[in-house]
């Protein structure tokens, strides 16, 4: 059973920047594709960013194409989620997923199996 572990969130203001971490428990955390989702209050979830296995291939959800970034780091089982230039619409619980695909391209829910509790991050405006 894989385990992630989200941190990082918090109160900021509208412009600073956060970066949110997420780590894996498990040794196969190399060979999965992993992702961020959000989910605002009211909203369904959101896709923000997939990493492929090596880190050498991101894709980002329209919203968040150029103020987010995506990276990881094998070995320490860990994938990153840089946020720069927060605004009040980026207020919302942040999920990292780990997906049994290969595929970078994965932005739907049912592409990732399992999923950490999630970090809340709110932007004060």
């Amino acid at each position: 059973q894989v385990q992630l572990v989200e941190s990082g969130g918090g109160l900021v203001q509208a412009g600073e920047s956060l970066r949110l971490d997420c780590v894996a428990s498990g040794p196969t955390f190399g060979s999965h594709v992993m992702g961020w989702f959000r989910q605002a209050p009211g909203n369904k979830r959101e896709f923000v960013a997939s990493i492929s296995r090596k880190g050498d291939n991101t894709r980002y959800g329209e919203s968040v194409k150029g103020r987010f970034t995506i990276s990881r780091d094998n070995a320490r089982n860990t994938v990153y989620l840089q946020i720069n230039n927060l605004k009040p619409e980026d207020t919302a619980v942040y999920y990292c997923a780990q997906s049994r695909f290969s595929d970078v391209a994965m932005n739907q829910e049912f592409q990732y199996d399992y999923w950490g509790q999630g970090t809340q991050v709110t932007v004060s405006s």
